[in-house]
């Protein structure tokens, strides 16, 4: 069984290591109890949309840009075939500006 509350925790997780902050340093700065965010992460307990907002905050990540991972994920564990809704930035580099929209 998929539990979008452990996908989203393990999203959450990724984005702030990825910035390299410490639960702690999120937590503080989401004014989210360290314990309660730790449990979110480890996909214990179910994040309100407030909560959640917060941390996107608190990570400087659109909450749009982590319920996008969040669903590819679940796609990916559904087995469905995932499609990037946009271009990745190193395959725009590669290409170059000349293919570009005018």
């Amino acid at each position: 069984m998929i539990l979008v509350r452990q996908e989203i925790g393990e999203v959450l997780r990724d984005f702030r290591q990825q910035k390299g902050r410490t639960l702690r340093q999120v937590a503080s700065r989401a004014s989210v109890a360290l314990g309660y965010l730790s449990e979110v992460e480890r996909g214990q307990k179910e994040a309100s949309s407030e909560i959640l907002a917060s941390v996107a905050e608190a990570l400087d990540v659109p909450i749009s840009t982590i319920m996008r991972e969040v669903g590819d994920r679940i796609s990916v564990l559904e087995g469905l075939q995932t499609f990037p809704d946009v271009v990745p930035d190193d395959l725009v580099a590669e290409v170059g500006p000349e293919l570009s929209f005018r």
